[in-house]
């Protein structure tokens, strides 16, 4: 492995056609030779926190549940802004990173400035994220902090390659079916 993805978001390429990564954003909480992990940041459920983790719902602010990937779907994953980094499993930049699972949950909400509740996560084995970045399949951009919580998941995808320019502005544009173009 040349160099760690941790902290960086993937942009899925519009290359990608897998159902669980297509035209997604994914921010790479791990990353070393053993392999890679993340959450798809851009994909909202229907169901509510407070249905799921009623624990949770305070520090989720009334949004829903995100799908963070096709591993474990039943794990609960919490993405959040720390204001007592104590709480935190690990950052991962910054002051965001993922709860401890051992955290007295009502403990949390105070060391929490803004979180996200997820199920499951995204995973590669060793070396698996690294062929996939050989056939181009992901595009690398840091994030700004907005776009880790961001306000409309549903333009995360093309305001990040936007934002990237270039070559990349024209893909944020294009349709999701290009013969609808």
């Amino acid at each position: 492995m040349e160099e760690s993805l941790r902290g960086q978001l993937l942009v899925a390429s519009p290359a990608l056609v897998d159902p669980n990564f297509a035209r997604t954003v994914v921010f790479i909480t791990e990353h070393s030779d053993e392999g890679a992990m993340g959450i798809v940041l851009d994909r909202p459920s229907e169901t509510a926190v407070e249905a799921l983790v009623p624990q949770l719902a305070e520090i989720a602010g009334g949004e829903p549940v995100y799908v963070g990937g096709p591993v474990q779907p039943e794990a609960i994953v919490l993405l959040a802004e720390f204001s007592d980094l104590e709480a935190a499993a690990w950052i991962v930049v910054a002051d965001v990173g993922l709860a401890s699972a051992d955290v007295d949950l009502d403990e949390l909400a105070a060391a929490v400035r803004r979180g996200r509740v997820y199920a499951g996560y995204s995973g590669w084995g060793p070396g698996q994220l690294e062929a996939e970045m050989e056939i181009d399949s992901w595009i690398v951009e840091a994030p700004l902090p907005k776009e880790l919580f961001p306000d409309d998941p549903a333009t995360l995808w093309s305001d990040v390659l936007a934002r990237k320019g270039g070559q990349y502005a024209l893909i944020a544009r294009m349709p999701a079916d290009p013969s609808q173009n």
